[in-house]
């Protein structure tokens, strides 16, 4: 076996020094390692959602609607069973339609379940600018209501901006609650790249 601290004499290294730089190295492997059990921990307990935007929904914006009702008892139901699986997490994308569904049914869901927590994760901070001023109103009523917010980046850049934010919700979850029409789009890729990620995958129907 080759003997490191042999080589590092010769070439005149001061030992001591190379222990310290080794058992620093050590610590910082530890901490390394324990940052990333810790993180494997809070994915085993958090859950994140994917759907379409309002345009994309049978009902548009009519929530009011049967089918939109239906669709609301069943992603209701499938937080309960996450809950009731010990999620105590739940990463929202807060896009118009599906997300802002899913995030006011979390809130809404903390009055029973106090120890869950509902996270926003913004493409970008400026992701509502060209919204309505009724669905600014809606939207920052959640914000405000929100445990935490993980902002992708300060300013829209294009679609690489929802890329990476759908990327950093299935990367810290280990549940991915969609709702999906089977059509190519944002809601399939993220799908897909959850089955990459070996996620657990539910998918509400329309």
């Amino acid at each position: 076996m080759f003997d490191f601290l042999y080589f590092y004499a010769i070439m005149g290294v001061n030992i001591p020094i190379w222990r310290n730089f080794m058992n620093l190295n050590e610590n910082v492997n530890t901490v390394i390692d324990k940052c990333e059990e810790i993180n494997k921990n809070l994915n085993n307990v958090t859950c994140c959602f994917s759907g379409h935007r309002a345009q994309s929904l049978p009902w548009k914006v009519n929530e009011s609607s049967p089918r939109c009702q239906i669709m609301k008892e069943k992603l209701k139901e499938e937080i309960i069973k996450a809950i009731k699986r010990g999620y105590v997490n739940f990463i929202c994308g807060m896009a118009l339609g599906f997300d802002v569904i899913c995030a006011e049914t979390v809130i809404e869901l903390k009055k029973e379940y106090p120890e869950i927590k509902i996270i926003g994760a913004l493409p970008c901070r400026t992701q509502d600018k060209l919204w309505q001023e009724k669905d600014k109103k809606r939207y920052r009523e959640i914000l405000e209501k929100l445990d935490k917010i993980r902002c992708i980046y300060d300013e829209y850049i294009g679609a690489e901006c929802m890329l990476e934010r759908n990327r950093y919700m299935v990367n810290n979850s280990s549940l991915l609650i969609a709702l999906f029409n089977g059509k190519p789009g944002g809601t399939k890729s993220t799908i897909e790249y959850a089955k990459k990620q070996n996620l657990r995958i539910i998918v509400i129907t329309q």
